[in-house]
Formats: structure tokens, sequence, C-alpha cells
């Protein structure tokens, strides 16, 4: 049984891939902060979205960080094993009267925006105008009764309404305060997602102890979600640090969905995990520019 730590940091991908130099970046940085403080680094495996998972992607995963000589703490926490906690949680927020099921489709909610004038916000997609937020009980009933696809989003004006506009601490940017209006009401669920990245996130942290969170600067803005859920949700409220990216020479992001090279194929290519992590070293002397 793992002993108590002052600092609990985690590496959590999503196996929908090949892990990636940006992946390296991530659980390097977890790794470090971990060490650096005497803690403890766990890994979990976000798999909730079953859409976007094949199972040699997972096997791959083990194989790429083994390789490259990084361990973690403790035993590996598994989304998909844990869909129970999930809909408890929906459950709870349900009870609070935070959740609305919304029958809009994606086209009928861009063209919503587009009529308001409202632009797309750069990391959370369109900022959802509310639709669906008023609308008469009896209309609700009726559609969920007939089987109308839905989601179930969260309203976050009653969100603000019962726990304010809490703060939370990021390591480089400092105290930040959560405004929870200002990103719209997020989805939670849907039928074919079970739960979504910003509610699992928030309640594995809680149960994973993790007392520092370390992931890249993309995600800054949804961390004023997840300090929105862990609010109503009665969770503790970690630390966070968002880190630079990976770029190439010309300042483009690397990631997966970018043709970034995968720790595969610099196996193939010949490098060794020593040669990998001095590249990232270099990489991160030069602002996040990665050479190879």
């Amino acid at each position: 049984m793992l002993q108590p730590a002052a600092v609990i940091t985690r590496f959590a991908p999503s196996p929908s891939g090949p892990l990636h130099v940006g992946h390296l970046l991530a659980a390097y940085q977890a790794r470090h902060l971990a060490d650096a403080h005497g803690g403890l680094c766990l890994l979990r495996v976000e798999d909730i979205d079953q859409r976007a998972q094949h199972p040699e992607y997972l096997e791959l995963m083990y194989e790429d960080l083994a390789w490259l000589g990084l361990s973690f703490d403790g035993e590996v926490m598994v989304q998909t094993r844990r869909f129970p906690v999930y809909e408890n949680a929906l459950a709870e927020l349900r009870s609070m009267g935070l959740l609305y099921p919304c029958f809009c489709t994606r086209t009928e909610i861009r063209n919503q925006v587009a009529e308001m004038g409202r632009a797309p916000h750069a990391t959370l997609g369109y900022l959802y105008p509310g639709t669906c937020r008023q609308l008469p009980p009896e209309l609700v009933a009726e559609k969920l009764a007939a089987g109308v696809p839905h989601t179930w989003r969260l309203d976050m004006q009653r969100v603000q309404d019962l726990i304010g506009c809490p703060c939370w601490h990021d390591m480089r940017r400092g105290t930040q305060r959560c405004v929870p209006t200002a990103y719209g009401d997020v989805v939670l669920a849907r039928k074919d997602f079970p739960a979504s990245y910003h509610l699992c996130v928030v309640i594995d942290d809680a149960a994973q102890g993790v007392t520092h969170v370390t992931r890249g600067a993309d995600l800054f803005d949804a961390t004023h979600i997840h300090r929105a859920l862990q609010g109503v949700l009665g969770l503790p409220v970690p630390q966070y640090c968002h880190h630079e990216l990976l770029r190439d020479n010309t300042g483009k992001r690397l990631a997966k969905r970018d043709g970034a090279r995968s720790i595969a194929s610099l196996r193939a290519a010949g490098f060794s995990p020593q040669q990998v992590r001095d590249s990232l070293e270099t990489a991160l002397q030069r602002g996040g520019i990665w050479a190879v």
C-alpha cells in the first residue's frame, strides 16, 4: 500500500493513438514535479470515449513507457472500470437541479450562436446559448419519453449562484478566479458518451488524491470548468501547472492530430531512450521547439 505523500501528480493519457512526444512532455512534467518533492506520480488511462479507443494502442502505450524508462507509483486507474462512480456524480448533480437535458443538434447550436453574433471559444468550442435551459417541464418530459436524442448540460448560472466565483492556483500564472458562466453550459454526458472528460477528470483526481495537476497550456481554460465542478461536488482543489506545448520550427503545435512523431516511430528509427529524453530536454531549453 502506498504511503501518503505531500505531492501527488498523475499522467493521464488517452489510448486513442500511439504515444507521441507531447505525451512524453506531459509524463516528464508530472514525474519530475513528484520526484522533486519526494512525492508520487500515478498513471491513469482515460479511455472513457470508447469510440476512439483501440486495444492495440493501450498495449503500445505500456511498451513505450517501459522503453522510455518512465515508471509510475501504485495501481493504474482505468476510467472504463469506473462508470458507476461517474453515474453517481451525475445523479448527485441532477438531484441538486444543476443538470438539464439538451435536445439541440450541433448544427442547430452553431446556427444559434451565429445568429447571436458570438464567436466560438478558442478552447471549449461554441458557447451554448442555453436554448433548452428554460424548456417547459412538460415538453422536456414528452421529449424524454419519446426517446429524443439529448445530452445533459451543466447549468452554469445555477452553479455560479450556488458557489459564486471561487479561485484556484496555477503554479505558473498565479491565483485564478473561476467565473462559471463565462464558459457556457458544458455537456457532462450523452447517450454514446456516459460521462465527459470534464466530469471524469475531477472525480478521478479526487479519488487518486492528486494534489498537483500538470498538463498542457491548451487545457488552461478547461480548468475553470473543473474548478466549478469541484465546488458543487465538494471535491478537493489541487494546484495546477499548465506547461508549454511542444512545437516544430515553424511554431506549429506538435500533437497527435497534427502528425507529431510517435514514440514508436522514434524507436523504429533507431533512437535510444536517452536520445529521446535528451531531445526533450533540448526542446525545453529552446522554448518548446522540438527539432528531431
